[in-house]
């Protein structure tokens, strides 16, 4: 990697180099998701080898989420102060190898299945912690104000190919050969992504393949070229308790924390629970359900891009950043709400069909990252990311064992999708009642 800034070329239009970061993080972002689905997958098959109840399996799930929720302020400031780059690719190497070793769990003589699997998925958790805010950075560093939406969508929809791209094989490497292998295979393919983005990500005033005319329209367009520069600013920590007061105490940044923390409540059901509930719900095999599961991925997927295209194109047209990020928003998670129809019919086809509609709307909505690029506080970056992915992945917390004790009590799905559902609902109100205009945030001295 270049020490000074090495932009080539002086031809006046633009290189499209964003584009092949963008690419590339969402790439990553898929192989994230993916790893955190792995015992959703494999979950049914190493239950009953190891002799799980729905409960043990509710707290597996929601391992992840603990370590998640925790490390996120401290995973924010680390990529202050350290920058993107080195943080990621330690980050993802690490994730990887205790994604490897769950395959292990059980041969160790001693060693509780239930613990073990619970600690591994901890520490993936608290690995992949600076994943989405040191997405946030990127596309804040690399990509001008209005194609931030599409930006973020594109890395955000990631969540749903991963289930379209990696479900249908993770499901095929338990059918043909062990539960065991969907964790050696995912691993692997873990660290060969974190020698990828060692080659290839750089800072915009960095990349060696950039050109004048594209470091300008960055520049020009309100994007943070020099955002993974060293910095005595940037040497000093953003975690201080005076800086999280200030994002707490905003009202406008409350909402948008508790509207994500709603959005995932459904992301968590549908990368946690969702396999398991074709399975034991509806019947299938786990290879019809790794294929079944990834239908409304696919729609989710598309959903997550025309949300952020449409965002854009509203915000080119009126200027409104606030009505460009709430009227998809609002209007997506309204859809969403359709998942509460699952209860009552019998169909296959037609809970997969409810299942792709609310998926499709959910995915429209995920803006929540768009909208974290337009209000957090430029030297705040990444601790706002944190704090914003920290409320928004408590519902992985909770959204497992809620699940988890729901069916355990009463032996049916029913109340959990009405729990979903009402999360839905919740989300319009946070930010159609308590968010207000959408703007950035303004620290005081």
């Amino acid at each position: 990697m270049p020490s000074e800034p090495a932009p080539s070329g002086t031809a006046t239009r633009p290189t499209r180099i964003r584009f092949q970061i963008i690419a590339l993080i969402f790439l990553i972002t898929s192989l994230n998701y993916a790893d955190r689905a792995t015992f959703s997958i494999a979950g049914e098959a190493a239950s009953a080898e190891l002799g799980l109840t729905a409960v043990q399996t509710g707290f597996i799930l929601s391992a992840f989420a603990w370590a998640y929720v925790l490390a996120q302020i401290p995973g924010g400031a680390l990529l202050d102060r350290f920058g993107t780059k080195r943080v990621y690719v330690a980050a993802i190497a690490f994730w990887s190898l205790c994604t490897a070793l769950q395959g292990f769990v059980g041969w160790i003589p001693g060693l509780a299945a239930v613990t073990t699997l619970f600690v591994m998925r901890f520490l993936v958790g608290l690995a992949e912690a600076p994943s989405f805010p040191g997405n946030a950075r990127l596309v804040a560093a690399w990509f001008p104000a209005r194609e931030r939406g599409t930006a973020s969508a594109i890395f955000n929809s990631a969540q749903y190919f991963s289930l379209v791209a990696f479900a249908p094989l993770m499901g095929w490497l338990v059918h043909t050969f062990h539960w065991r292998a969907v964790f050696w295979v995912m691993g692997v393919l873990g660290i060969a992504a974190a020698a990828i983005f060692m080659a290839f990500i750089h800072g915009p005033d960095r990349h060696p393949a950039i050109n004048r005319a594209e470091l300008d329209l960055i520049r020009e367009g309100g994007g943070e070229i020099a955002m993974e520069r060293p910095s005595s600013a940037a040497a000093q920590p953003t975690f201080t308790w005076h800086n999280v007061r200030q994002l707490l105490a905003n009202r406008m940044m409350l909402g948008i924390y508790l509207g994500q923390y709603c959005i995932n409540v459904l992301t968590y059901f549908f990368v946690t629970w969702f396999p398991i509930y074709l399975v034991k719900e509806r019947g299938l095999n786990i290879m019809e359900a790794g294929f079944a599961a990834a239908v409304p991925a696919i729609c989710g997927f598309i959903g997550g891009l025309a949300g952020g295209i449409v965002s854009d194109r509203i915000l080119a047209r009126t200027g409104s950043i606030d009505r460009a990020r709430k009227v998809p928003l609002v209007l997506g998670m309204a859809l969403a709400t359709l998942i509460i129809g699952c209860v009552w019919v019998d169909a296959e086809w037609l809970v997969i069909l409810l299942m792709s509609l609310a998926f499709f709307g959910k995915g429209v909505a995920s803006l929540g990252w768009a909208v974290m690029a337009d209000v957090a506080p430029r030297q705040l970056a990444g601790l706002s990311g944190g704090v914003f992915n920290m409320f928004g992945n408590t519902a992985g917390i909770v959204t497992p064992i809620v699940v988890g004790y729901i069916v355990g009590t009463t032996g049916s799905f029913d109340l959990a999708l009405a729990f979903v559902a009402l999360h839905c609902v919740l989300t319009i109100l946070a930010y159609t009642v308590i968010v207000g205009p959408i703007r950035r945030l303004e620290l005081a001295a």
